[in-house]
């Protein structure tokens, strides 16, 4: 393992023993770390009142394991769910697909899709929700049967403004989400409760429904206490508002603000941090109490990046940890998640992830190309071929237009072309 990484390893077992250690505060073992958290935090009496939960529960992938703690990071697919300003900003393109292993037989598929042109991002994710829904009557004999089921569609645009070499500019993004909840018919009861065991025509579709809303996010990046040379900035901040919309029959959709931060402070080590404030529009007395997500992700090696998370919400603690295989145009993904929903069985609350690498379009070719450019440029103007610099400095901003060492160049070769023709008429008027 190299030196500079092995912190990481150490900071990623120190958790993993706080996690065992912290089983002592129970003596029946299972629960006893989301338990005892949530006491600090105490019940949310407004949770649960919004419509659907699907919307609340990630997909997968890195931002998982980072127990959510990704509105400022949004440097892979996973923005998607959690700022929309996130595709304009991507290095490459990619294509995601996602299983989720979520509580008792309730599981998660979701697949997506980014890219991005020049400052122009788009993205487009869809993820869809399913359960068994079983009914029997009073003697038990089955009467119903199906899958209760909730999805959500996604589509992302994204421009990230005023970029240039030294400023990374600030991304603009929105989502436009379309939501689904599909009842199966169920049966009626008597006066007294019990099932009678005859189907109610209509019945299911009586409680489904479907609904839009709207994403919008912003998105900046800066280099703050930078003890390292990259031209990747180290800190970013982010401001995101999430299921902006109507009621679905009469109940409110799960809005709410989140401001956030990450940084950087060695190449391989990411903190983040978001602070989210639900906002319930039909009556904001009813508004879950605000709560935040921290998490961590490092690289362990070239081709294994590990991350965990901690969110702090009064109802729901929640404790995760992930990890990521990093092969050259593929990323296979796996996250656990320990909160109050979470069983002990061998596969429960276990999302599972596979991520391409598209390619980014000749980017990083071309960015080389305008170094390399550069670089030369600068070696002609130091033994005096201005011409050699200025067409070497032409050709980097034809290919980079933000390259601001090339445009300053040309500035300095137009200046010093300048005070050149001055002495040269002054030598003519002496001489």
């Amino acid at each position: 393992m190299e030196k500079s990484r092995r912190p990481l390893f150490i900071i990623f077992l120190l958790f993993l023993s706080g996690i065992v250690a912290a089983k002592e505060f129970n003596p029946d073992g299972y629960g006893s770390i989301a338990d005892y958290l949530n006491s600090i935090y105490g019940p949310d009496d407004n949770a649960g009142l919004t419509a659907f939960p699907v919307l609340k529960i990630p997909m997968g992938g890195r931002s998982e394991g980072m127990a959510g703690a990704f509105s400022a990071v949004s440097d892979d697919i996973s923005f998607i769910e959690y700022n929309p300003a996130g595709s304009a900003m991507l290095s490459n393109s990619e294509l995601a697909l996602f299983h989720n292993n979520w509580i008792a037989d309730t599981k998660i598929e979701g697949a997506a899709y980014a890219s991005r042109y020049k400052d122009f991002g788009f993205a487009a994710g869809a993820k869809w929700l399913y359960t068994p829904f079983t009914e029997y009557n009073m003697y038990g004999e089955r009467v119903s049967k199906g899958y209760y089921s909730e999805g959500v569609a996604t589509l992302n645009v994204s421009y990230n403004f005023l970029r240039s070499y030294y400023f990374s500019g600030l991304s603009v993004g929105a989502n436009l989400k379309g939501a689904f909840r599909l009842v199966p018919d169920y049966s009626d009861a008597d006066d007294m409760g019990n099932n009678q065991g005859k189907l109610i025509p209509g019945s299911g579709r009586s409680q489904s429904t479907a609904m839009a809303m709207v994403d919008l996010g912003v998105l900046t990046r800066f280099d703050f206490l930078k003890p390292y040379k990259s031209r990747d900035r180290n800190t970013s901040a982010a401001l995101v508002v999430r299921n902006l919309g109507p009621p679905a029959m009469d109940e409110p959709l799960p809005t709410e603000v989140t401001a956030a931060l990450a940084y950087k402070p060695l190449r391989p080590l990411l903190f983040s941090f978001d602070f989210s404030l639900p906002m319930n529009f039909t009556d904001f007395a009813l508004s879950e109490k605000p709560y935040w997500a921290f998490g961590i992700a490092g690289e362990i090696t070239s081709f294994l990046s590990m991350r965990t998370g901690l969110m702090g919400k009064a109802g729901n603690v929640r404790i995760a940890i992930g990890s990521a295989i990093n092969l050259e145009k593929i990323s296979l993904e796996v996250n656990y998640t320990l909160d109050l929903l979470t069983q002990i069985l061998p596969l429960n609350r276990v999302s599972l992830g596979v991520r391409l690498d598209l390619g980014d379009q000749g980017r990083k070719a071309r960015t080389e190309r305008v170094n390399e450019l550069y670089l030369a440029g600068l070696e002609a103007y130091s033994v005096s071929d201005y011409e050699t610099a200025q067409g070497c400095w032409e050709e980097a901003l034809r290919l980079d237009p933000h390259f601001n060492p090339a445009k300053e160049g040309l500035s300095i070769i137009n200046k010093t072309l300048d005070v050149e023709e001055r002495i040269r008429d002054m030598q003519r008027l002496l001489f």
